[in-house]
């Protein structure tokens, strides 16, 4: 979820759902769990518990239904 930090409102949701490809996906990869943010950037970087990689999303202005993402090899 993203909150303006000066109304504490909601304004924005990101859906991780099938970020991991099938081939990545196994029966170790357990949870998201790790986020970062880049403040510099204005973007996330998620993985997870025993994930094979790190992904890097931009985050996109409000009312956009998409980010772009890329992955990160471990």
């Amino acid at each position: 979820v993203r909150i303006d930090p000066l109304t504490s409102q909601v304004i924005g949701w990101i859906d991780l759902k099938g970020i991991l490809s099938p081939k990545d996906d196994s029966e170790t990869v357990d949870v998201l769990n790790g986020i970062a943010y880049d403040a510099k950037n204005d973007r996330l970087f998620v993985t997870g518990k025993f994930w094979p990689k790190l992904f890097e999303i931009e985050l996109m202005g409000q009312g956009t239904a998409e980010s772009k993402r890329s992955d990160l090899n471990f």
